[in-house]
This record gives C-alpha cells, structure tokens and sequence, in this order.
C-alpha cells in the first residue's frame, strides 16, 4: 500500500472536509432514516458536518484529515478521552446546520442522538464519531491511513476507543482493526439498527 500523508484537521480544511463527509454519507442508511428526502440529504449534509467540526471537533483536536495529491481525501472526527459530549454552547452553535439537515424530521434525529447517548459507555476512551472517504478514492487506504493512525495512540496511551456502525456493511471493516460488536442500537418506527463497537488496547 502506498504511504498516505495524516495531519490534524485544520479551520482551513472544512469546507473539503464536508464536502467529503457529505458524499460519504449521502447513502448511509442512518442517515436516510434521519432525512429520507435524498436531494435535502445531499443539499444539507456538507452544512452539518462543517458544523459539527467547526464548533466540535475541531477543538478537541482529536480529527485527522488523509491527503492525496489533490487535497483532503478522507475525514476522522475523534473525540478525545472525555470530551465526546458536547457543550450547551456548542449545541447552539451547530443549531442552524442541524436545523437544515433535518428539516421536518427534527424528532428523528433526537431520537437517534438520545438512543446513541444512552448507551455510550463511561470508560474513558477516543470515540470515532465519523469517518469517510471520498467515494471517487475509496478503496486506495486513505481511511485505513486514519484509522491506524488514530489506533496507534490509542495503543500507546493504553487506551480504549469506540465507534457506531451505522451500516452493517462496515462492521467486518472495523473488526479488521480490533472492534467488536458490543451490541444494537435499534431506531424506532422500523428505523436501522447501528451498531456499537469497542476496542480494547494492544
């Protein structure tokens, strides 16, 4: 496999960086249950992932970006040890992009988010939040360039790290790195399932 360049996520990279994560996520099951319109999907999903990184993640410094020759080719948003869970004042100022995604089906989304809270354990640990490559290079390990990356500390600090699979198709992907499923997070309404998975340090 061909060395991929890893750096911290910059303020500079959230445009690319939504965009990116927009396109990945335009067919996520979880994400269609959320906003089953498909072109409000695609119009607003590059907003919220700007968003949540510019008001979140950024600040954690926890997020990595993988380089091609073209600019950023795929996105991790980490939380550090502690800090997955957002503050009042951080949740105000995602609001907007929030509010956009899931226009009309707000109720949704607070159900996911309050299903995902309820059962994220309370072991200190890095939370994968989202990750996601470009579609147009998917498959030439730029995901797997974060993922070790991220990895590789988590092993050094001797510290656990955790993740939702928001579609099955994924899982055996994450099991290649140490997860393992832990168990369901069912949606109501015959919504998705995703699935928690946690990894021990090595």
């Amino acid at each position: 496999m061909v060395p991929v360049d890893v750096r911290l996520a910059r303020k500079s990279d959230i445009p690319a960086l939504a965009r990116i994560l927009g396109r990945a996520f335009q067919d996520d099951p979880v994400m269609a249950w959320v906003q089953p319109d498909a072109e409000r999907r695609k119009a607003a999903l590059p907003g919220l992932f700007g968003a949540l990184t510019r008001h979140h993640f950024l600040a954690g410094r926890g997020s990595e970006v993988s380089l091609s020759d073209d600019g950023v080719a795929a996105v991790a948003l980490w939380d550090p040890p502690g800090g997955w869970l957002q503050s009042p004042r951080e949740q105000l100022a995602m609001l907007p992009g929030v509010v956009r995604a899931f226009r009309g089906r707000l109720a949704a989304g607070r159900a996911l988010t309050d299903l995902m809270k309820a059962q994220h354990p309370e072991e200190p640990h890095w939370y994968l939040s989202i990750i996601g490559s470009d579609p147009q290079v998917r498959g030439r390990g730029f995901a797997h360039a974060l993922m070790q990356s991220r990895l590789d500390r988590c092993d050094a600090e001797y510290a656990p790290a955790y993740l939702e699979s928001s579609n099955p198709d994924n899982v055996p992907y994450y099991e290649r790195f140490g997860f393992e499923v832990t168990g369901e997070i069912v949606l109501p309404a015959g919504g998705p399932s995703l699935w928690p998975m946690w990894r021990a340090p090595r």
